[in-house]
């Protein structure tokens, strides 16, 4: 059973790309090669190869590290001793949308390349080179927002007050979960219009679940519901002394 440690971020954490992406020795490519096959049958050919952000340093402030290709990340998903010879720490950010009906939770497609099945706190995505700026900056939020109107059809004025929580790593594929929490005066009826006419089938069903209910939903969806949601409430205050899985 793979661990999941959390890592503290400030705030204003910054993200830099520092680095180029190194090669892979012949033998390892060629395995990676043979996995993004594999996955690409099982997904009737819908993943695509394209860059992704990986941490080589996380500190509470500033996260450096380099633009990797995602079939490495597949290959260390599929196959999680590959770690030690890829080292990718792919970097995603997740959502923590606190509305005035409470929270929303999204559940993941059954076929998801990543915690397939779970419930978790939308949106959710890795971060691409559209997130890029100059001198290197990887910008976070402009990330996140991307992923906000894409999986749930929500504008970017339809939040506010962004605030990053931290980081859960996945012991095993040491996919980077990076938290922000934001408000919205969007009402329940009013996410659930925004996600039939602009967002896209990443989470089937939604559930806005009032903050008094937090703790009995986590309990009831306990066996499907992914590591990062319940250190991501508690890290906003929402949870009391409620206990997880992670923490």
């Amino acid at each position: 059973m793979p661990s999941w440690p959390v890592h503290p971020i400030e705030p204003d954490v910054r993200v830099a790309v520092v680095r180029a992406m190194a090669p892979l020795p012949p033998a390892l490519d060629a395995e990676v090669d043979r996995i993004w096959a594999e996955a690409q049958l099982r997904m009737h050919g819908k993943l695509f190869n394209g860059r992704v952000f990986s941490a080589d340093v996380i500190t509470p402030r500033l996260i450096c590290g380099h633009w990797t290709e995602f079939r490495r990340i597949v290959a260390q998903m599929n196959r999680h001793d590959l770690y030690n010879l890829i080292g990718a720490r792919p970097l995603a950010v997740g959502g923590l949308i606190l509305g005035p009906d409470g929270v929303v939770f999204g559940r993941r497609p059954a076929g998801a390349i990543y915690q397939a099945g779970e419930w978790q706190l939308p949106p959710a995505g890795s971060v691409d080179p559209g997130a890029a700026r100059e001198e290197g900056r990887v910008d976070i939020l402009a990330q996140f927002l991307t992923e906000l109107g894409e999986e749930l059809g929500m504008t970017p004025d339809s939040v506010s007050d962004p605030r990053p929580l931290c980081i859960v790593e996945h012991g095993g594929s040491h996919v980077l979960d990076l938290g922000i929490a934001v408000r919205t005066r969007l009402t329940e009826a009013e996410i659930r219009a925004a996600h039939a006419a602009g967002g896209n089938a990443e989470y089937d069903p939604l559930r806005i679940v009032p903050v008094p209910d937090l703790a009995a939903f986590l309990d009831q969806e306990a066996a499907s519901l992914n590591h990062q949601a319940p250190v991501f409430l508690r890290r906003l205050g929402l949870l009391g002394g409620y206990t997880n899985r992670v923490e």
